[in-house]
């Protein structure tokens, strides 16, 4: 990447965030640290499990997104009785006009650039599979044919913390497609006030765009070529290594974990840097983002022990003792 190219590209991206927070204060009231982190796997085109009691704004939020992004907005409640082709599609019998009987495939509501899977955990396995090949292929195969999902396509899910019945464990296989879990909590006296009196005597605000589709896919596709030091990939590849339970984990990973994090998640925590390198005004990634960024990528990748759940033990706790593993 040239001079003139990181300097264009730092301009937009910077001028990016300023004008997303901006239109996102319109309807949504604090949750700074989250937005940024929404706007991180936006940027580097990664999916996101968002984790909150209810009431704390997770479905205005990503809608607010799609409306400020110009993005193709699809949302998909799922239900224990929801099916896999109410996810991708289906096909049915047409007749066309000459009078012959044919095949058509009617799309489903997963072919949009930014989908809302709420509440993912309350639907079964089978169904959550669904959302597999899309997420990883940007694809979707109904018999013998693969359709495209157009780009931008990225998935936002959330998911009930405090209700377990009625509900279904993702599957790791599942977990491990998304690049960060985000937690939301409550908002501060301050904020909820706020809350309080917007909500209860104006109308929502609307949102003006502030960049298409087409400009924000020619930023995801530059962020693979932010500089990252050899010394920080051996770092984020060192960090997510120390995660797995043998011997060259820590002992307090070794006790409390039964499978650690993969491949996946070194990728995942270095292609979130280069996106918050510029969203903080810098050409290349620094061991601060690194740093920032571990706990939401790695914190849904770790398998705990039944003993470690026990005793209170959380993977945020055990992914910050590992932080000093990772140097300038």
């Amino acid at each position: 990447m040239t001079s003139a190219d990181e300097t264009k590209l730092l301009e937009q991206v910077s001028s990016l965030r300023q004008r997303i927070e901006s239109q996102l204060a319109h309807r949504v009231i604090g949750q700074k640290d989250v937005i940024e982190q929404l706007l991180i796997a936006l940027l580097a085109e990664g999916h996101v499990l968002l984790v909150g009691v209810p009431g704390l704004a997770k479905t205005l939020l990503v809608r607010t997104f799609a409306d400020a992004l110009s993005l193709q907005f699809g949302r998909i409640q799922f239900t224990p009785d929801l099916m896999p082709s109410d996810i991708t599609g289906t096909e049915v019998l047409d007749e066309t006009p000459s009078g012959k009987r044919e095949f058509r495939f009617v799309r489903g509501p997963v072919f949009c650039n930014l989908l809302l899977a709420d509440e993912l955990n309350r639907t079964p396995p089978k169904t959550q599979a669904a959302l597999l090949q899309a997420m990883q292929e940007t694809s979707v195969t109904a018999g013998a044919r693969t359709f495209d999902i157009p780009r931008p396509f990225q998935v936002f899910a959330t998911q009930n913390p405090i209700e377990q019945a009625g509900t279904y464990p993702l599957p790791e296989a599942q977990l491990d497609r998304f690049m960060m879990q985000v937690s939301i909590s409550y908002p501060d006296a301050g904020e909820e006030l706020e809350i309080v009196r917007r909500t209860t005597v104006v109308q929502e605000g609307t949102v003006e765009k502030v960049m298409n589709r087409e400009e924000l896919v020619a930023i995801q596709r530059l962020i693979p070529t932010v500089p990252c030091a050899d010394h920080l990939l051996r770092a984020a590849v060192q960090l997510v290594r120390l995660t797995r339970p043998d011997a060259e984990a820590p002992a307090e990973i070794r006790d409390n974990v039964t499978w650690g994090a993969g491949p996946r998640a070194a990728r995942m925590l270095v292609l979130a840097a280069k996106a918050r390198a510029l969203l903080h005004g810098r050409a290349a990634v620094d061991v601060e983002d690194l740093r920032a960024l571990a706990p939401a990528v790695l914190r849904h990748r770790l398998v705990l022990s039944f003993e470690a759940d026990a005793r209170g033990f959380t993977p945020d706790r055990l992914i910050e003792g590992l932080l000093p593993a990772i140097r300038p």
